[in-house]
């Protein structure tokens, strides 16, 4: 699964580990985050993030 990357503050979503404190579990895909979750790092919203090329 690809990593995603805040265009604002640089925090990498890597679906392995997910977003436990914003209940988002392990394994978890980007494109199936629910829409109104926001950076835990800086706070905007879903569509600020890129996908990492690996």
């Amino acid at each position: 699964m690809a990593k995603y990357r805040c265009t604002v503050c640089g925090f990498i979503y890597d679906p392995e580990v997910g977003d436990p404190d914003g209940g988002i579990a392990a394994g978890t895909a980007f494109e199936d985050i629910p829409e109104d979750w926001v950076c835990p790092m800086c706070g905007v919203s879903k569509d600020m993030f890129e996908k990492v090329e690996e």
